[in-house]
Order: structure tokens, then C-alpha cells, then sequence
């Protein structure tokens, strides 16, 4: 069938107006969908304490000082459509320098982070990984405060200069998929003691652990071996 010509300007008009109806609405759909969430303000603050028991020579976490959403913040991931953090990457980036011993020394110290582990952690209600791996905190015992990280299914504190023993409560991160504690097992002059642990039945509540990492750790105090 053709068309009239007097009816062609009209439909021409007609699929231009359905055409540009339709990509208003997709444009406006897509822009609701993609707002800009930024961190909440307990999570921020959280994290802020956090940083402010830490010593970080290298500076690496500059960007936690100089920009407002923390989820932009080196090292932390968060939900886009929530805001919540969930992730804290705040590993030792300084790590392989072919068994250059004295070079790896240097560089590892001057970036790890040390200091202390400030229990705002625990305003992190949905924190699900937690990396401090290959820093320097001196020799401070694991703060058994982590037990609360209730959502925590990644916790990695291996060759991080933590000593003493282990804290049993652990045992009550029932989510954790993968832990690592792994002791450091050589000096770079750092003032380590060994970690250890004085009973081993607390990992009977880790029920949905897939990866254990215990190297270097002292087992001979633990009595009640699995």
C-alpha cells in the first residue's frame, strides 16, 4: 500500500515524536539507576578513626585526607547501590623484589602501615573483607575485637608483625570463607614475636572455611590438636 503524500509529513512527525519519547524515557530510567551513591557518614567516620591509629610512612592512603567519599579512598570497595563499605584492600603494596633481601627490607618498611587497630572497625557492619597483610604493626597482639566483624568472610592478617597469641574468639566469624596468619619468618629488624596459638578448638566454629593459613605459627602450646 503507499502512502499519500499529504500523509507523509505526519507520520514522518508521528515516528519522531514516538522516537524521541522513547529515548527521554530510557534516558531517564538509566539516570535513576546510576545516581551517584556515595559512602555513609558512620563509615567514613569509622574509617577516619581507623587512620588515625595508624603511622603510614609512605603515605599511601593520602586520598582518605583529601576526598569526601570514602569510597573513593585507596583501598576500599563499596556497595554502588548502597554506599556500605565492604572491602578493605590495605595490604602492603611493596612485596616481590627477587629475593633482594635488603632492598625488600627497605621498601617494605617505609610502606607498611603500622600502629594500631582502632575498634571503629566495628561500624563496618558489612565488612566482608579485611586485607592488613605484609605490614608492620609491631608486635601488638590480634585484637579480639575482630570476632564482631560479624559479615567478614576474608580476613587476612598474614606477616602483618602481630605476636602473642591468637585470639580463640576468632572462632565466632562463622562467615569466613579464607584466613590467613601466617607469622613472618624472617627479620627485616622489625621487633616480631613469634604468634602462637594455645588451643585450636576455636576453629571448629569456622564452619565454612575453605583456606587456612597457620605457617610459622607456634602449635606447641595448643594441647587439644584436632
Amino acid at each position: 500500500m503507499t502512502m499519500n503524500r499529504s500523509m507523509q509529513p505526519v507520520a514522518i512527525l508521528f515516528f519522531l515524536f514516538v522516537f524521541l519519547t522513547i529515548t527521554s524515557v530510557h534516558f531517564s530510567f538509566c539516570n535513576a539507576n546510576h545516581d551517584v551513591v556515595m559512602c555513609m557518614e558512620s563509615e567514613r567516620q569509622a574509617l577516619s578513626a581507623f587512620k588515625q591509629g595508624l603511622v603510614d610512612p609512605s603515605n599511601r592512603l593520602y586520598s582518605w585526607e583529601v576526598e569526601d567519599d570514602c569510597c573513593k579512598w585507596e583501598g576500599v570497595v563499596c556497595n554502588n547501590l548502597t554506599g556500605h563499605v565492604l572491602e578493605l584492600h590495605l595490604q602492603n603494596p611493596n612485596t616481590s623484589f627477587d629475593f633482594d633481601y635488603e632492598l625488600y627490607g627497605y621498601w617494605f618498611k617505609r610502606s607498611a602501615l603500622r600502629g594500631e587497630i582502632n575498634p571503629s572497625l566495628l561500624n563496618l557492619k558489612h565488612l566482608k573483607y579485611l586485607d592488613l597483610s605484609l605490614n608492620d604493626f609491631g608486635g601488638i597482639p590480634i585484637p579480639s575485637f575482630i570476632e564482631s566483624l560479624a559479615s567478614l568472610r576474608c580476613l587476612n592478617l598474614s606477616e602483618a608483625g602481630f605476636a602473642g597469641s591468637i585470639p580463640h574468639q576468632l572462632g565466632n566469624l562463622s562467615s569466613l570463607r579464607f584466613l590467613s596468619l601466617k607469622s613472618l619468618n624472617f627479620d627485616f629488624g622489625f621487633d616480631f614475636s613469634s604468634m602462637y596459638v594455645e588451643n585450636l578448638q576455636w576453629l571448629l566454629g569456622l564452619s565454612h572455611l575453605e583456606h587456612l593459613d597457620l605457617s610459622y605459627v607456634n602449635l606447641t602450646k595448643a594441647p587439644n590438636w584436632l
